[in-house]
């Protein structure tokens, strides 16, 4: 794996797309390879200069950034997609993570932050914003007009009882070492349950490990007043 970082920006604002790649520009390790002002450009570009991760905006013309990022998963695995979105609730997201974004972050997200939630996603895990994530999911996914069949209802039904609490705990919003206080676990066993949990349910990371526990029912949304 390269040290540097390789960087594909797509927004189809300039303004956004030139923002993003100063917060990068002082950064060592870090290379902006191209940047894209649609999802087609991006699939393309993404093709030619192959980058380790592609910053996605959701919204975008000719070709959206869920279906980018379907394109993305499916024909350059090895390059990840980290979804942006504007902050608070976008169901678009939701479709996003589906479509095997490795997560989401604000566009006003800190250079700060945006350094560290790129090199997390270059190293294989997800990164996301829990307690928005669990937001977006409790609005969108359970929703009875939009709620789709339970998608991985047997492979839940084999999870031991520790699996589903620590299932319940991430879809809460928990990290490793908070699911270990809870349970009284070291973090060690709780990576391996997660694994465990992950490979049964057949879910990537905990993006889509939460997705699976509103839509299996594990956890319900709570309705806002």
């Amino acid at each position: 794996m390269s040290a540097t970082v390789k960087v594909l920006i797509a927004d189809d604002q300039p303004l956004v797309r030139r923002g993003l790649a100063l917060m990068l520009a002082p950064e060592p390790g870090f290379q902006v390879v191209a940047e894209a002002a649609d999802g087609a450009e991006a699939v393309r570009l993404a093709h030619e200069h192959r980058p380790d991760v592609v910053v996605m905006d959701i919204r975008m013309p000719v070709l959206d950034g869920i279906a980018a990022t379907e394109r993305l998963t499916a024909e350059l695995p090895d390059c990840r997609v980290l979804a942006l979105s504007t902050f608070d609730m976008d169901e678009h997201v939701v479709g996003a993570l589906r479509a095997g974004a490795c997560g989401f972050l604000p566009k006003d997200i800190s250079p700060e932050d945006l350094v560290a939630a790129l090199r997390v996603v270059r190293d294989g895990e997800a990164i996301l914003a829990p307690r928005l994530l669990t937001r977006l999911i409790s609005t969108h996914v359970t929703a009875p007009e939009r709620r789709p069949a339970p998608a991985v209802p047997s492979a839940a039904e084999g999870l031991t009882p520790r699996e589903r609490d620590v299932w319940r705990l991430i879809a809460g919003g928990s990290d490793n070492a908070e699911i270990a206080d809870r349970l009284g676990l070291s973090t060690s066993t709780v990576k391996n349950h997660i694994t465990a949990l992950f490979a049964k349910l057949q879910v990537r990371d905990r993006a889509q490990a939460v997705i699976a526990a509103y839509e299996t029912g594990l956890v319900t949304a709570r309705r806002e007043e």
